[in-house]
């Protein structure tokens, strides 16, 4: 079962109206919905609370959906991946790492 990544204008590979460059193939399961957002924008403009990150304690969980191949990373293999899924390779936009505050806490 493909998980559904909920946001503003998503395409089939998770990149929406906020962040839709080549390499924007990533969503994240925001820890308050237990949802796949494509993006903090896309949370922020559909609920009516704030982003809730997920622990450092909480790196095993699976909260991170390459839109490429739809495998979904752990936080620890999506932080540790180089910017690239280790499933399929798909390069993935580095500067979402100005972002992981939003939702890995000590990231």
């Amino acid at each position: 079962m493909v998980p559904e990544v909920r946001g503003i204008c998503v395409d089939a590979e998770a990149r929406c109206a906020h962040y839709d460059s080549p390499f924007d193939v990533i969503a994240i399961k925001v820890k308050c919905c237990r949802t796949y957002f494509a993006c903090k924008d896309c949370h922020n403009a559909l609920v009516d609370h704030s982003l809730e990150p997920w622990s450092a304690e909480e790196r095993a969980h699976r909260a991170v959906l390459c839109g490429v191949c739809r495998s979904e990373l752990t936080i620890a293999e999506y932080l540790e991946s180089s910017s690239h899924c280790p499933t399929c390779n798909a390069s993935f936009n580095p500067r979402c790492r100005e972002h992981h505050g939003y939702d890995f806490a000590d990231a």
